[in-house]
């Protein structure tokens, strides 16, 4: 469990990976073609791109960015900056998916992601990945009908590193909405100013997983207030249920979730894939539904101390499961676009790509379905034949 999806060891075999569609040929061409109907569904498409698995459930997809503003308090990293700015995306079940999809990231955000890594290679490979949303199509729903996740990454990684699992929660009903923490990682805001990330300096000091994890709950509750309040900034939020909110983040972002759930009583159910318990869970405990989603042998008295503490702490629902194949990174899109081409077993473990994004996808949309839809989920009863990398404690 860290702070940061990718290592050094994996920069230089990102800069190979990204390499195999040459930025020559996208240019000339543009974004890869759809893929067509029936065609498996693995990451890289015929050009040779890279390209994110579609979504299952049986809605298009749709896809909309706000900027949002909090004048009510400075950036916790630049404090210069008077007000804290905020990028989002919504995905939502949509009513076409015909039109062409929207952009996975900006080129400016792929090269500051890659040379934070070491990676010097140019940034338009992994930009130009082809995602399953069209941008602003027509949403499909009825008021007050769509349940809200709320999806926040891990450490210097962008909101888009979520996108596979944003698309599929959407595919099937939700609205999903992924936050962009300013100056954990870049982020591009509207004119093409992009801001770096500031924090990255000081990720090694002391009460540097606290700050974070603190940032990113009041983060989410001010995109809570401004999607949820009287006057909502996406033209359609009258589309979301604010009785059953849910929450997930990977890394620190899972610490967030459980800081988020304590301090914020709109969010019901929360996941954490993988990431360190920065802020301990008061003695008093966590009532709410919580899932814990690792990778690696994680189970009481094992691996990361901190799940062992926490776990005690969870006093409502709770189910550990424990991917034992899995590698850090395996819950994040880096697993479908890059795992198979880079054979790291370190940040990915030994399963493949397109299998770490099923487990999560399949994981994250049973907790939600269950603890927001009110469905029954068998999936967390005990072993599943279907899933036997997973062990699920109780």
């Amino acid at each position: 469990m860290s702070r940061s999806v990718l290592r050094g060891a994996l920069a230089a075999s990102v800069a190979s990976a990204v390499l195999v569609a040459p930025v020559t040929a996208l240019a000339a061409t543009g974004a890869p073609p759809a893929p067509a109907a029936g065609a498996p569904a693995t990451a890289p498409d015929p050009a040779g791109a890279l390209a994110l698995p579609r979504p299952t459930g049986p809605h298009a997809v749709g896809v909309t960015t706000l900027h949002l503003v909090d004048g009510s308090r400075p950036d916790p990293w630049v404090p210069e900056q008077k007000a804290r700015e905020l990028m989002v995306s919504i995905w939502y079940p949509a009513r076409t998916g015909k039109e062409g999809t929207a952009p996975y990231m900006t080129v400016k955000e792929a090269e500051l992601l890659l040379q934070g890594q070491g990676a010097g290679v140019p940034g338009e490979s992994l930009s130009r990945t082809r995602t399953n949303a069209v941008a602003d199509a027509a949403p499909l729903g009825r008021r007050r009908g769509l349940p809200l996740v709320v999806l926040s990454p891990g450490f210097g990684m962008p909101r888009s590193s979520l996108t596979a699992l944003a698309e599929d929660l959407a595919s099937r009903g939700y609205a999903v909405v992924g936050v962009d923490h300013t100056h954990e990682a870049a982020t591009t805001f509207p004119g093409g100013r992009t801001e770096t990330c500031v924090s990255c300096a000081s990720q090694n000091e002391p009460g540097f997983g606290e700050k974070s994890a603190r940032t990113r709950a009041a983060d989410v509750s001010f995109v809570l207030d401004r999607l949820t309040g009287k006057k909502p900034a996406w033209k359609h939020a009258g589309l979301i249920d604010r009785s059953r909110i849910g929450m997930a983040g990977h890394s620190v972002g899972g610490n967030s979730a459980t800081h988020t759930m304590l301090t914020d009583s709109r969010v019901r159910a929360g996941i954490n894939m993988d990431g360190t318990f920065w802020i301990p869970i008061p003695d008093k405990g966590l009532g709410k539904p919580f899932l814990l989603l690792g990778a690696g042998r994680t189970e009481p008295g094992v691996g990361d101390p901190t799940w062992t503490r926490d776990w005690q702490r969870m006093t409502g629902w709770r189910r550990w499961a424990a991917v034992g194949t899995a590698g850090h990174g395996s819950f994040t899109d880096y697993a479908p676009l890059l795992a198979d081409r880079l054979g790291d077993k370190e940040m990915f473990g030994t399963l493949s790509g397109t299998r770490s994004l099923e487990i999560t996808r399949t994981y994250a949309g049973a907790f939600f379905d269950l603890h927001l839809r009110g469905r029954a989920q068998p999936l967390f009863d005990g072993p599943a034949k279907r899933y036997p990398e997973v062990t699920v404690l109780k």
